[in-house]
């Protein structure tokens, strides 16, 4: 096997066995923590230092360690949210989050930066377009880091639905489920009953030992770049202080487009921080049990994958405004169901609807607004993508920290504004890149592979 692919599917498959373990435990966080919040708190938290963390960490880790050593390091931050979940407090979990947030950063740059050398260092060998190669690498690795979240939700649905303490959800239990429900901790007085010590702990250990997998596959078969190869590269990373790029990211809001776009990007945060913190909650564990959250979330995560590929191919074809105006009225649609609904056992199919339709959505926000900060601000891309992870971060934060505070039909409604506010915004951005270039076709067509800031995902 070529060099290069090994060291590609070797960077791919320990982010398979690293997200499996994290995917899964994101979405449980809110049910499995749901004592006064700290679940949400700890996600609430995790991306707050993420911000932090993708402001100045990744170019010093990097240049310091080098790619490989700066992702078997922030793998390691990822196992420590882990082991805080072996004994949930405040005093464990709060500390792991923070410790994960800063590792997050560095390790989706390092992984940026390995593939890209990679895929250059090949293309001179072989006498192709490295452009090519590099688009090639990133679309092997996101065919194979794609199904972490069906693997690490599979795990936790199987595993916790082996729980003995059956309990019938009476039907004034019920009533607490859905848009309206009781500001109180459901998860304890419903049949989503919490699991055993002992499940939980079966399900952390598998969890754990998946990121520790993740860790010994990269130090062991992962090759390090040889200096004369990230010497360009190293350049590039040495050049930016803390300082100058903190400023430069928000020199780049004296941008109008910038400015109008920061809603759309939050509400990327805000709609992923409302399913995987809100309706795991109150629709599913309420009304079904915590182990159907990872199925729920399976569903989500197909329909996301699937359709992140196909809308990737076909918006040559259609256009990006067909695109955002299908995932406007596609989350529409579901916020107006949301606020309607009661949930019921007996209504098991429409618990999985739910979250298709969303990853539908969710496809276009993620694909789409990726395309339009590269195309729009091709001059400034570093700068573009750093505003991208800082807002679409804060919609993580704000989603979560006023997560245990009102009530789902709330939330609904304020994600309903931020949408109709993104709508308004991301006209107005067409609007004024058709007055600027009214010969010239919008650009919508997008590079093979997802972009680099898909680190806000984590």
């Amino acid at each position: 096997m070529e060099r290069n692919l090994k060291n590609v599917l070797v960077i791919s498959f320990g982010f398979l066995l690293l997200f499996t373990a994290y995917g899964g435990l994101q979405s449980l966080q809110s049910s499995l923590n749901s004592e006064e919040g700290l679940g949400v708190a700890s996600l609430s938290v995790l991306y707050a230092a993420l911000i932090l963390s993708s402001m100045f960490l990744p170019p010093i880790l990097i240049q310091k360690l080098g790619c490989k050593w700066t992702i078997a390091i922030s793998m390691c931050c990822y196992i420590a949210f882990s082991l805080g979940n072996f004994y949930a407090s405040w005093y464990t979990l709060i500390p792991t989050s923070v410790i994960l947030g800063l590792g997050g950063a560095p390790l989706w740059s390092a992984k940026c930066t390995y593939l890209t050398i990679a895929g250059t260092s090949y293309a001179e060998k072989a006498g192709k377009n490295a452009k090519d190669i590099i688009n090639q690498y990133f679309g092997v690795f996101f065919l194979v880091f794609q199904s972490s979240g069906i693997w690490g939700n599979l795990m936790s649905s199987l595993i916790l639905s082996q729980s003995s303490t059956k309990v019938e959800i009476s039907e004034e239990d019920l009533e607490c489920c859905g848009a309206y429900n009781c500001l109180t901790d459901t998860t304890n007085t419903t049949g989503s009953a919490k699991p055993s010590n002992s499940l939980i702990y079966t399900l952390l250990g598998v969890y754990t030992a998946s990121g520790v997998l993740a860790v010994l596959l990269v130090i062991i078969f992962l090759d390090q770049i040889k200096s004369d190869q990230a010497e360009t590269e190293k350049e590039k990373l040495e050049a930016p202080s803390f300082w100058s790029t903190f400023l430069a990211t928000f020199r780049h809001l004296k941008d109008k487009r910038q400015c109008l776009l920061i809603p759309l990007t939050m509400y990327s945060g805000f709609e992923q921080g409302f399913l995987s913190g809100d309706y795991t909650k109150v629709y599913v564990t309420c009304a079904l049990g915590i182990q159907y959250v990872g199925y729920v979330m399976i569903c989500f995560a197909a329909v996301n994958a699937l359709c992140s590929l196909l809308f990737g191919k076909i918006s040559q074809f259609t256009g990006r405004k067909l695109l955002f105006a299908l995932a406007t009225v596609t989350n529409t649609a579901c916020m107006i169901a949301l606020l309607l609904w009661k949930p019921h056992p007996k209504q098991l199919a429409v618990f999985f609807v739910f979250p298709a339709l969303w990853g539908l959505s969710d496809a276009v926000w993620q694909t789409q607004t990726n395309g339009l900060y590269g195309i729009l601000f091709e001059k400034h891309k570093e700068a573009a993508f750093a505003n991208y992870r800082l807002w679409e971060s804060l919609g993580f934060v704000i989603a979560y920290g006023y997560s245990t505070k009102l009530q789902a039909y709330v939330k609904l409604y304020i994600l309903l504004s931020v949408l109709v506010l993104s709508m308004v915004t991301y006209g107005a951005v067409e609007y004024l890149e058709a007055k600027s270039s009214p010969g010239t076709p919008t650009a919508t067509k997008k590079e093979n592979g997802r972009p680099c800031s898909q680190e806000t995902r984590m």
